[in-house]
C-alpha cells in the first residue's frame, strides 16, 4: 500500500468512526416518510408516529417505531388480548435489534437478531446516513417495496441523549 493509499484509508477510518460517534445515544422519531418515483409520499406509521432508536458503544442498537394512533387493547393484559386486536397493534409497531456496524461514512447496517417482523432475523438492515443539524436521517439505502409501490424511505430523528 503507498503512502497515499494509507492516508485515504486512514482519513475513511476516521471517517467512520466519527459517524459511529455521533450514532451514540438515544433519539428520538420526529418523521417516518416514504416517497415513490412518482413523487407520492406516503407516512407508514401515521402523520404523528413514536419511536426511539439506541445505538450503544458496545455496538448494539434497537430501535422501536409505532403509529401515533394506535388504539389500546380492551384487555389490561398482552395474553388475554383478541388475536384481532393483538394484529392491529402489531401492524402499526416495527421492532428489531441488535449489532450496529459503520459500513462507511454514509452507510450503517443493522444486523438483526431480534424482531418483531421474524423474517428480519439473521438479515441485515442497511441505511444511509446523513446529520442535518440536530437531527438524523436514516433512509433505506435502495427503494424497497412499501405500499404497492418501489419507495425510498426515510426516517428522522431527534438526539435525546
Amino acid at each position: 500500500m503507498t503512502v497515499i493509499d494509507q492516508a485515504a484509508a486512514d482519513d475513511e477510518r476516521e471517517a467512520r468512526d466519527e459517524v459511529r460517534r455521533r450514532l451514540l445515544g438515544t433519539w428520538r422519531l420526529v418523521s417516518y416518510t416514504a416517497g415513490s418515483a412518482d413523487g407520492e409520499i406516503v407516512h407508514p406509521l401515521g402523520p404523528a408516529p413514536y419511536g426511539l432508536i439506541v445505538y450503544t458503544p458496545e455496538g448494539y442498537m434497537s430501535a422501536q417505531l409505532g403509529r401515533g394512533d394506535r388504539s389500546p387493547l380492551r384487555s389490561a393484559r398482552l395474553e388475554d388480548a383478541e388475536a384481532d386486536e393483538l394484529a392491529r397493534a402489531a401492524a402499526g409497531y416495527v421492532s428489531y435489534g441488535g449489532l450496529f456496524e459503520v459500513v462507511d461514512p454514509t452507510t450503517v447496517e443493522h444486523y438483526v437478531t431480534t424482531s418483531l417482523f421474524p423474517n428480519w432475523i439473521g438479515r441485515s438492515q442497511v441505511r444511509t446516513v446523513r446529520f442535518v443539524g440536530s437531527l438524523l436521517r436514516l433512509a433505506v439505502a435502495t427503494p424497497t417495496r412499501l405500499w404497492d409501490a418501489e419507495r425510498t424511505a426515510e426516517l428522522t430523528w431527534r438526539r435525546l441523549t
